[in-house]
């Protein structure tokens, strides 16, 4: 079954990759808990190859930021809708402020239909 994910790139300063770290794994319990079925958050290693498309410049990273690519998977694009209302409510992340960690203007996001995959 074809299964519908929200995708994340965004820019995050190296000094405040320890921070971001701890933010995404509160928030990956929060997602689990509320019905995604996989949660994952990826720190640049081997990107921006030659010849190809750039992510740190589609993230708007500067020299000291890094950039993180994240997804999350859902059953499909209806239970997608009921567990975002669950998670944004949740108190755990209503209280979360990412000011100072990254930049939300700077951050690309959205969903995505399975094209191919388990």
């Amino acid at each position: 079954m074809e299964k519908y994910i929200d995708g994340y790139l965004l820019a995050v300063p190296r000094a405040k990759l320890p921070t971001y770290k701890n933010m995404a794994e509160q928030a990956m319990a929060v997602w689990m808990e509320h019905g995604a079925l996989d949660y994952r958050e990826c720190v640049a290693e081997d990107i921006d190859r030659e010849g190809f498309g750039s992510f740190t410049a589609a993230a708007g990273a500067k020299e000291d930021e890094t950039v993180v690519f994240a997804w999350v998977v859902f059953e499909n694009k209806a239970e997608r809708d009921r567990i975002n209302a669950l998670v944004m409510a949740d108190p755990r992340l209503t209280g979360m402020s990412c000011e100072g960690i990254f930049d939300f203007k700077r951050m690309c996001l959205g969903g995505f239909n399975t094209l191919v995959g388990k």
